[in-house]
């Protein structure tokens, strides 16, 4: 649920004290404040930033568990040395409501720049290996997004990051754009897919089959970055 007010831009003013009552009634394994898993320590720190929370261990933590390809894998602590393209876009995302939120980029610009590389290897759908689709869901449209990757979700995050930096589109991502866009319908609206597993609170789009107007949204918006910042 914090994810989710903290994506729709809920002023966190609006939730004073909600931090400290988690640190009173939140017990954490381990002493960084976390967990083992990637995608829950990255919400850890981008709700933790919202809330004006001292969540300043897990960017070390991050640091120290990218792995060498560039990405991150909620598995590492299995022994896993290969990324996952969902721990992988996680990860940068927390690290850039980090950068955004505190203007350190030195701490962790490189680290993130290179998780984004290793999206990008890949077109953001691609296994590095052979080129093929890595999965369906890479290539799915579902909202909310969750934990779960696909090139929407990726394209939205690198264009967010790109402004950040002000760097123009990367053109290893075409195919994906060309992905979003083709999955768009002739009225405009992009299609929710599936449901997503678990339980609800209440209902925060269509049902699958339906028209989405948060894919709408953000379709509309990756497809808009692209078309008016693309080198000509």
């Amino acid at each position: 649920m914090l994810n989710s007010l903290r994506e729709w831009g809920v002023d966190a003013r609006l939730l004073s004290g909600t931090a400290e009552r988690l640190a009173a009634n939140t017990r954490w394994e381990y002493d960084w404040g976390g967990k083992v898993d990637c995608c829950i320590n990255s919400w850890t720190l981008s709700n933790g930033l919202w809330l004006g929370a001292d969540v300043d261990g897990l960017v070390d933590w991050f640091l120290a568990r990218q792995l060498s390809d560039g990405g991150w894998n909620c598995e590492w602590v299995e022994g896993s040395t290969k990324s996952s393209f969902h721990s992988t876009l996680n990860a940068l995302k927390a690290l850039l409501d980090y950068e955004r939120t505190t203007e350190d980029s030195a701490r962790v610009g490189d680290a993130r720049r290179a998780g984004e590389e290793y999206l990008l290897q890949r077109g953001l759908f691609r296994r590095l290996s052979t080129g093929e689709v890595v999965a369906r869901w890479a290539i799915r449209f579902v909202y909310p997004f969750r934990w779960f990757y696909s090139v929407l979700n990726a394209a939205d995050y690198i264009s967010a990051a790109a402004i950040h930096d002000g760097f123009s589109p990367d053109e290893r991502m075409a195919d994906a754009i060309e992905i979003i866009r083709v999955a768009g319908q002739p009225d405009g609206t992009w299609i929710q897919e599936r449901r997503n597993p678990g339980r609800v609170w209440f209902e925060t789009d269509v049902p699958a089959g339906g028209s989405s107007k948060w894919l709408t949204f953000f379709a509309t918006r990756v497809l808009n970055w692209w078309d008016d910042n693309r080198a000509n």
